[in-house]
């Protein structure tokens, strides 16, 4: 087993029940089978801590004619109780693709949709502002909603500009939530600084168990200031994928209800207080199940997570 889908497919194969959904595998073992939810903290309105990304396999898979396996992967989200879908107009045709499929599937409006907004040119510089509002509007188009849940400034582009303008489409109705986002290290600062003096009720930004640059900061300040965390990238892209070939999840992985790698990881993000939803891409149906499960039942305490740390940290690096 030396690969995700190599992983999943011998669990199918085996157990194929299990991998399909995983609250059968947890009521079987007498757990309780719901997604956990976690509050934002602007509102109170809570979502589900497992969501879907749109960017690497499932932009990929967007650009391509068939997309049959997005549609079933954004059904799978949705008849699993998740909710959260993380988008951007960077995503190529994820946008587009997704809003479409949602509204086929009559799913558009129990969905959270999350998008990104960015028109300041790379490595800096000032945004248009007429450019911006048609950015938006663009996205309002292909989501195919009069009023869009979440909308956040890309990688911190031109944030004066940016933030202003999706302040004045909160004011207007047309935005519920807004926010920054970055996963650049370089980043970070500016990331920090925004949290401490813009009125924002999320961020985005990456954390992994073999990521934790976020617990230095940034989640705790965004607990302190009463901020929104999406989770990016909790697989360290492949990079932990890579470090768990070809080896077995711990037994004791089954005290916090991980049966997978992928739910191994997931709760280890989801354990943190901070952290309101978790969103990894996947262009696959068995792969966006299996996500979910990183959200069903027990999470680690503190005493397991740092058993889960000095296991990933004695896996050879990626």
């Amino acid at each position: 087993m030396s690969t995700r889908r190599e992983t999943l497919q011998w669990m199918m194969a085996g157990a194929g029940l299990l991998a399909l959904d995983p609250r059968v595998a947890l009521a079987a073992d007498g757990g309780k089978a719901g997604l956990i939810t976690r509050a934002i903290p602007s509102s109170g309105e809570r979502v589900p801590i497992i969501g879907l990304g749109s960017s690497a396999s499932f932009a990929q898979v967007a650009r391509s004619e068939d997309v049959s396996a997005l549609r079933e992967v954004l059904g799978r989200l949705v008849e699993l109780g998740g909710t959260v879908f993380d988008t951007a107009p960077a995503y190529g045709a994820s946008e587009e693709v997704a809003g479409r499929i949602a509204r086929e599937l009559g799913i558009e409006r129990k969905l959270f949709w999350a998008t990104k907004l960015n028109v300041a040119p790379r490595g800096g510089g000032s945004a248009d502002p007429a450019a911006a509002r048609e950015q938006l509007e663009a996205s309002f188009r292909r989501i195919g909603k009069p009023v869009i849940d979440l909308v956040q400034v890309h990688n911190m582009g031109d944030l004066r500009t940016q933030l202003s303008i999706l302040r004045e489409y909160k004011e207007k109705g047309r935005i519920r939530y807004i926010g920054v986002t970055t996963t650049f290290e370089s980043q970070y600062a500016a990331l920090v600084d925004a949290m401490r003096k813009e009125p924002i009720d999320f961020i985005g930004t990456n954390y992994a168990i073999d990521d934790r640059h976020a617990e230095q900061t940034i989640l705790p300040l965004a607990r302190e200031r009463g901020i929104a965390v999406l989770v990016y990238a909790p697989f360290g892209r492949t990079r932990l994928w890579r470090r768990v070939a070809g080896r077995e999840v711990p037994e004791w992985a089954r005290e916090f209800d991980s049966r997978t790698w992928a739910q191994f990881f997931l709760k280890y993000v989801a354990s943190h207080p901070a952290v309101t939803a978790i969103t990894p891409a996947t262009s696959r149906p068995a792969n966006m199940a299996d996500n979910i499960g990183g959200g069903i039942g027990r999470l680690p305490d503190e005493a397991m997570r740092k058993r889960m740390i000095g296991l990933v940290e004695a896996l050879p690096a990626a």
